[in-house]
């Protein structure tokens, strides 16, 4: 609900509360909110998350991967989502190591994923443009699936020399380490990322995901242009030089 759609009384009475809270620092609190948009912006990340700030694990993990970092807060402005406590303790510790981190920061995003299908992500931007106009998922059990909240490291490019192979020798390129996401985690990180950076992700490639539809095919996406992000299936036998395959670290 917009703060324009709230009673006017709830809003004076909420105002109230907060500058009794606030004390004799009440003026302060009030000329920055008034004059700098970004300490605004914090009170407002902060009190939708439930009153809790990022613990230092994210922290450290939001330093590590700056702008390869889609965290609570970027779920919360981009996505609209209303956490839990429960959802917001999940996500309270980063669970990659600083090495692992290091090691990633240029090639992957660190997620904070939350339960939303593929169709959700497709209604929340719908009007922007970033999904290709396509009808043949919307009945799809893939589709639907919201997953669980949880940190993931997805890469930002196809698995090194993975196009041209079908899946099984695609399998044979990832390492001990690496899994391949499914398309809720895949559509959940290019659209997010997209949205908190503006960089596209899968631009001119397509890549497999772990998911399959209902006739068995593999799911993937990609082609992520000025037309939107494509979604589409392909037997695991095919090979071709544009579809190469997907990964994140378990």
């Amino acid at each position: 609900m917009k703060w324009t759609e709230v009673p006017t009384g709830k809003t004076h009475s909420a105002f109230q509360h907060f500058m009794v809270a606030l004390g004799e620092e009440a003026d302060v609190a009030v000329e920055r909110i008034n004059s700098e948009a970004e300490f605004a912006k914090r009170l407002a990340t902060y009190a939708r998350n439930g009153g809790l700030e990022p613990s230092s694990s994210q922290k450290h993990a939001r330093e590590i991967m700056d702008k390869n970092f889609f965290g609570v807060e970027e779920a919360i402005s981009h996505f609209g989502i209303n956490p839990t406590r429960r959802q917001l303790a999940a996500l309270s510790e980063v669970p990659f190591s600083e090495a692992t981190l290091q090691q990633a920061k240029d090639t992957h995003v660190l997620v904070a994923v939350f339960p939303l299908s593929l169709l959700e992500v497709r209604a929340k931007v719908q009007g922007k443009g970033l999904f290709y106009d396509q009808k043949w998922y919307n009945e799809e059990a893939f589709a639907s699936e919201r997953g669980e909240v949880s940190w993931q490291l997805v890469r930002k490019t196809p698995v090194d020399n993975s196009t041209s192979k079908n899946w099984t020798a695609q399998q044979a390129l990832l390492g001990e380490d690496d899994e391949v996401p499914t398309t809720q985690v895949l559509v959940y990180t290019i659209i997010g990322h997209f949205l908190a950076t503006g960089e596209r992700l899968f631009e001119k490639i397509y890549v497999r995901t772990s998911s399959v539809d209902s006739g068995g095919y593999r799911v993937c996406v990609g082609h992520f242009g000025v037309g939107g992000l494509s979604v589409g299936s392909y037997w695991d036998d095919l090979s071709d030089d544009c579809l190469g395959v997907s990964s994140a670290r378990k």
